[in-house]
């Protein structure tokens, strides 16, 4: 049973202001996604939908979320949850930088198989 250290995680290159640390690998011998995200006031993801849920636990910051058309305020201690096929994206706002938990039930949540976006680009 593998027993994961957070401060040996190697970062992802991911996009600007925007950090990312993948906590579950194919090694691991499971088939979900698990990543600690980091990331600045006025970053975030475009407008995007996958075929897969996702779920956004968010430990420390505000998000401006954007589902299906909906514009809507998350703080610390929410968890946005992405059903499959919606559209949303997110922002940080406020003064703090945000801390988030992201959990796909796929290894490859952002291979083009299971994402496309409709604004913006696949991250680095």
């Amino acid at each position: 049973m593998p027993i994961i250290d957070h401060n040996q995680l190697p970062e992802v290159p991911w996009r600007p202001g925007y950090r990312k640390w993948d906590v579950t690998l194919e090694e691991h011998g499971v088939s979900s996604s698990l990543s600690l995200n980091t990331a600045e006031s006025g970053t975030g993801a475009p407008l995007h939908t996958h075929e897969i849920d996702e779920l956004i636990m968010i430990m420390e910051g505000t998000l401006e979320v954007r589902i299906n058309g909906e514009t809507v305020t998350a703080e610390k201690d929410h968890t946005v949850v992405i059903p499959p096929g919606a559209e949303h994206g997110f922002k940080v706002v406020g003064d703090k930088n945000a801390k988030l938990i992201v959990f796909f039930p796929h290894m490859d949540p952002y291979s083009p198989a299971n994402t496309t976006y409709l604004e913006g680009s696949r991250p680095a």
